[in-house]
């Protein structure tokens, strides 16, 4: 069955940088757009970013355009979210999605 796993959450000040990845496994992980949402406290879930099968077209939110970078590397069946210039309202839960599945989730906590 579909499963992905997020990591590299965790705390960081204005400004900083994270890399969150997810490693999928149970599908043609390389056949599927991939996609990341977050949740913030007391919000809905909202689409971050998206990136095609083959990785040659992506997407963002307003919010994030030119701050994250979304990538793929299909020989390792992952995906990642790159945040640079990361804000107090960039503060969530980040999910990846592909093929219907999610992931647990990571926790992104920026400090000021």
């Amino acid at each position: 069955q579909v499963q992905l796993v997020e990591s590299g959450g965790g705390l960081v000040q204005t400004g900083g940088s994270l890399r969150l990845s997810c490693a999928a496994s149970g599908f043609a992980f390389s056949m599927y757009f991939m996609r990341w949402y977050r949740q913030a406290p007391g919000k809905e879930r909202e689409w971050v970013a998206t990136i095609t099968s083959g990785g040659d077209s992506t997407s963002y939110a307003d919010s994030v355009k030119g701050r994250f970078t979304i990538s793929r590397d299909d020989v390792k069946n992952t995906v990642y979210l790159q945040m640079n210039s990361l804000r107090l309202d960039d503060t969530a839960v980040y999910y990846c999605n592909g093929k219907g599945g999610w992931g647990q989730g990571t926790q992104v906590t920026v400090l000021t």
